[in-house]
């Protein structure tokens, strides 16, 4: 089966982006949907921002902005149980079971916003597992997901707090990550303070979350809008993440996790300004490395990090003797 980065290679060359292919997916679902209102898949379509706050009169200083409770919480007390939602925890996924968990709830998120012809697309750590693989890194406990703003305050209005339920199917059977449990139920939880212009104090930058309730590990998904009005064209979400229009459309159609997936038009430019260049070649992070051969992240075992990080440090006590860094033996 050809790569992900094949799979959009190819269309590349059969049409330039990959996004404009949606259409005719658009217009069944409007034909089987007619009593539902339009849902605004293209971020550029989004309104424009809400207008700054008035400056305070002369004389009178601004008031203070009061501290917003967070609306999402994580037990917390290591870091993997900073990436469960509270309300459903139990206790923590091993490393086997994290990795079939993460793997249905992205397929399970993705084809519900197929079913309900939203556009959403893969972003930060998840975009990056696309790009080596096509799957979700292994020491990755979270997924991230993107959407407009125009697409998530339509979310909050028709999907907020609605419940799914989601079967993985006989093709997944096969796949060594697959999960036989029986169908699972997600919740799509919107963030009251999804339309929030400003990061305020940090406590909601996530707008959104796709919830496993059978463990509490989810899909965080955050909206990008215009936020500057003397910036038209850069999309940003409440962390600062910036975007220029042409880097974010038109998307690209792709698989991730064996699912349909979107992605971002200019993939290596938004990776290589969030993580660094290197992100692209390095091979070896987190106690992982990426094997060659079977194109997957491997864990490596403590003696392994071990050798592999004292042939490092002899590679640079090399090189810093060749640069007459250091004096020779």
């Amino acid at each position: 089966m050809p790569s992900p980065r094949a799979l959009v290679v190819a269309a590349l060359l059969a049409g330039r982006g990959l996004g404009w292919s949606i259409t005719p997916f658009l217009a069944r679902h409007d034909a089987a949907s007619s009593s539902e209102p339009a849902v605004l898949l293209s971020g550029r379509d989004s309104p424009a921002p809400d207008p700054p706050s008035p400056p305070a009169p002369p004389g009178e200083e601004a008031a203070a902005p009061a501290l917003t409770p967070k609306y999402f919480h994580e037990p917390g007390g290591s870091l993997a149980r900073g990436h469960y939602d509270e309300r459903f925890f139990r206790e923590e996924m091993g490393y086997d079971e994290h990795r079939r968990v993460l793997r249905q709830l992205i397929r399970s998120y993705l084809a519900t916003a197929a079913r309900h012809g939203f556009e959403t697309w893969l972003a930060h750590g998840t975009l990056l597992g696309w790009w080596w693989n096509g799957r979700a890194m292994p020491w990755d406990y979270d997924l991230d997901v993107q959407v407009s703003d125009a697409t998530l305050r339509w979310m909050a209005a028709r999907l907020n707090r609605t419940e799914h339920e989601f079967n993985a199917t006989d093709a997944d059977a096969d796949s060594p990550d697959a999960d036989s449990s029986g169908p699972r139920r997600y919740l799509l939880d919107v963030n009251p303070h999804h339309a929030d212009l400003t990061r305020g104090d940090g406590m909601n930058i996530i707008d959104a979350r796709w919830i496993d309730t059978a463990n509490g590990m989810f899909v965080d998904i955050t909206g990008l809008r215009e936020r500057d009005p003397a910036r038209p064209g850069l999309w940003s979400c409440k962390n600062m993440h910036r975007y220029a229009s042409r880097d974010l459309w038109p998307m690209r159609l792709t698989e991730f996790e064996g699912a349909r997936a979107r992605i971002p038009y200019n993939v290596d430019r938004i990776l290589a300004d969030e993580y660094g260049p290197q992100c692209l070649v390095t091979e070896e992070h987190a106690g992982h490395r990426w094997d060659r051969d079977i194109k997957e992240w491997v864990m490596m075992s403590p003696d392994e990090q071990q050798r592999r990080h004292h042939l490092v440090r002899e590679r640079k006590r090399q090189q810093m003797i060749r640069d007459g860094r250091l004096p020779a033996p």
